[in-house]
């Protein structure tokens, strides 16, 4: 691949482009149903939001910086996946009229995980820590590899909970078709991570 694709000012620019095709792509959709600000579909897809924002981070790092080329390749992957949706949970809470973010994450979700939230230090399930983003953007090559699939298991693991908890709780059709979206997606990135993530760890001790 060439060295071009790898510049950030083209990384920004194909997630700007990705966003904005999302948000024309199901704008028109979205506006079929108008929940509320304190609602579950408006509090899942702002939590989602975010919690996509750092996956995104991790991956492009990942992209640039790490060895494996199945590993690089996904995390291609999860940053336009994820970069686009990004976009339609925006064109979502516009189109609905409610706050783009919100100060209490999981609160749509039940007393039970915003408890969960307040103890991981208000950080959403399977996020990383600020230590261990610190950590990551330190490493390259089969290190920046390695962790990557780890952090980003835990953070795929959490989504699929968090997409899950939105399955339970909401009768809009266009978010149980994201989140039944979302769960597959991950469940199937989870396995093709830890596959490639243990190839690595077997090449290191051979």
């Amino acid at each position: 691949m060439s060295r071009l694709w790898r510049r950030p000012a083209v990384l920004v620019a194909i997630t700007a482009v990705l966003m904005l095709a999302a948000g024309l792509a199901v704008g028109w959709v979205a506006g079929t149903s108008a929940p509320g600000n304190d609602s579950v579909e408006a509090g899942f897809a702002r939590d989602m939001q975010t919690h996509h924002q750092q996956a995104v981070e991790m991956a492009m790092y990942e992209w640039q910086n790490g060895s494996d080329p199945a590993m690089t390749t996904v995390a291609y992957d999860i940053a336009t996946t994820q970069s686009t949706e990004i976009g339609m949970y925006r064109t979502w809470l516009r189109d609905w009229g409610v706050q783009l973010s919100s100060g209490e994450p999981m609160a749509w979700a039940g007393d039970e995980h915003a408890h969960d939230t307040e103890e991981n230090g208000g950080l959403m399930p399977g996020m990383a820590t600020d230590e261990q983003m610190a950590e990551f953007r330190t490493l390259t090559g089969a290190e920046a590899d390695v962790m990557f699939a780890d952090l980003m298991i835990a953070h795929h693991i959490g989504g699929v909970d968090m997409a899950k908890a939105a399955l339970e709780r909401t009768d809009n059709e266009l978010v149980a078709t994201a989140a039944r979206r979302t769960v597959s997606q991950q469940q199937a990135e989870i396995e093709n991570l830890e596959n490639h993530r243990d190839n690595i760890l077997n090449a290191v001790e051979e």
